[in-house]
């Protein structure tokens, strides 16, 4: 019996290498016994902020899916609005999960549960994202910030005082679990875990573990 470890091939839909670096840090971090492979697009937006970006990431997501398909056993769309991820599961014979796919699986399984964000302009298609994972009926709404999404990626320590408000908006309106929704807000994420009551679901953590369920690999 081979003792190799699993593989994971995430792909970061941004065009920032930067980015993939941290996402996939994490990723190693959650599933340390697996074998994680970060790949960045090669073309495309920088950082996904808007409908048309979204759209745009689609065709570099599927192209380097088929690339990595034939030596991963899973793909993890890292971008939460899960660009090209329905494409390519309904193509691969491998696993294909979206880190937006499985934040809300987690989220909707546990109760009430909100999104905080700092891409207004993705609202739309995020409510969209929760519909088609049945997540509705317990979902409390989208919190946003204020600032613009690439000022506040350029100012981590303001990103992360307007997501914590974004976050403690979502318990007022009866939320239980926040997702922090966005690959690259996952090191504020991890910042806010102590500094709130509700809830944090990490959008990389929450899709390697549904991975790991659907492979269930050797102990």
């Amino acid at each position: 019996m081979s003792s190799e470890p699993r593989t994971i091939a995430l792909i970061n839909p941004n065009t920032n290498a930067a980015t993939t670096d941290m996402m996939v840090d994490l990723a190693r971090e959650t599933l340390p016994e697996w074998r994680v492979e970060g790949y960045t697009a090669p073309f495309g937006p920088r950082m996904i902020t808007e409908t048309v970006a979204l759209e745009e990431s689609v065709v570099p997501v599927v192209q380097l899916g088929h690339q990595v398909a034939e030596h991963a056993d899973a793909i993890i769309v890292s971008a939460f609005g899960d660009p090209g991820r329905t494409e390519l599961a309904e193509a691969l014979t491998i696993p294909v999960i979206g880190i937006g796919q499985a934040a809300i699986l987690r989220a909707a399984a546990d109760g009430p549960f909100g999104i905080a964000t700092t891409t207004r302009l993705l609202a739309d298609s995020l409510r969209r994202l929760v519909e088609a994972h049945d997540g509705e009926e317990r979902f409390t709404g989208i919190e946003l910030t204020e600032a613009d999404p690439l000022d506040l990626a350029a100012d981590p320590d303001e990103q992360f005082r307007q997501l914590l408000a974004a976050v403690r908006r979502g318990s007022e309106n009866g939320a239980e679990s926040m997702i922090i929704g966005g690959g690259p807000l996952s090191a504020t994420a991890r910042r806010l875990r102590d500094e709130v009551d509700v809830g944090i679901v990490e959008p990389i953590p929450a899709a390697c573990e549904l991975v790991s369920s659907m492979l269930h690999p050797a102990e």
